[in-house]
């Protein structure tokens, strides 16, 4: 990315910007972490839960920033406990139901996929709070995507159940990575200003990662080019509001509590 000189852009953008990416590893996180005690390897339940923890420790960092942006006082765990649905913008993938461990992998691969590259692209980023927050990152989910892009590989060309499982699963899932690469007006600002890519700009190279790994997975992409979205916007699937119930029960129970 290239800042066109003078262009600055809004705290209102960025601060958009910063909870959108903090709102998707936040989610993701807790969808993942639902599978704590509860993977089918021992192996696979320290992996998932690593994994967990790591999309937590980026959400501190993105909604941190994001508070420090805003002026209002509101710290990382402030916009993770005490926001309501409409308010979080994250993907819709990223909210799907965990379904069985190969649902699980086929999420964490499809939005990996498109985290590694959004995250090598903010390293450069002219905002340089981000470019350090992103390169951070970065070493973590490179190791999240070779981990489930080879799981994919394993999985999709291994036994006919593992095989049938895999592409179910890619084929409830494909219908919601087109939001990933759907663009407005936030992201053509801070586009301008060389702090993030247009997401329209990262479709190729994802559409390349994936479909290598889905060719040695032996699996097919499926042809309905339908895609949901939404979520950027804060409209949300159903399951949205049982995550957040979860996820904000004790804050919201105990307001204000603390270890």
């Amino acid at each position: 990315m290239s800042a066109i000189p003078n262009v600055s852009v809004s705290d209102t953008a960025l601060f958009e910007f910063l909870t959108r990416l903090g709102d998707n590893t936040l989610i993701l996180g807790h969808r993942v972490s639902e599978w704590c005690g509860h993977s089918p390897a021992l192996e696979e339940d320290i992996a998932l839960s690593n994994t967990a923890l790591d999309l937590i420790g980026q959400t501190q960092l993105w909604l941190g920033l994001a508070g420090e942006i805003e002026g209002r006082g509101r710290s990382a765990d402030n916009l993770a406990y005490l926001r309501d649905t409409r308010d979080f913008h994250n993907v819709l993938l990223v909210e799907r139901p965990n379904g069985d461990f190969g649902k699980t992998l086929m999420r964490q691969f499809l939005f990996d996929a498109w985290h590694f590259l959004m995250l090598k692209a903010l390293s450069s980023s002219t905002d340089k709070r981000i470019a350090d927050i992103a390169e951070k990152a970065f070493k973590e989910v490179a190791y999240h995507l070779d981990r489930s892009r080879d799981l994919i590989i394993r999985l999709g060309d291994g036994t006919a159940e593992s095989h049938r499982r895999m592409q179910e699963a890619l084929d409830e899932l494909w219908a919601y990575t087109g939001e990933l690469f759907i663009g407005d007006a936030i992201d053509v600002e801070l586009s301008s200003a060389g702090i993030a890519p247009q997401p329209e700009s990262m479709k190729v190279k994802w559409d390349e990662l994936v479909g290598e790994a889905l060719n040695e997975a032996t699996l097919k992409k499926p042809a309905d080019d339908f895609m949901h979205k939404g979520g950027k916007r804060g409209v949300h699937t159903e399951h949205m509001g049982f995550i957040l119930a979860d996820l904000q029960f004790l804050q919201r129970a105990y307001p204000g509590a603390t270890w």
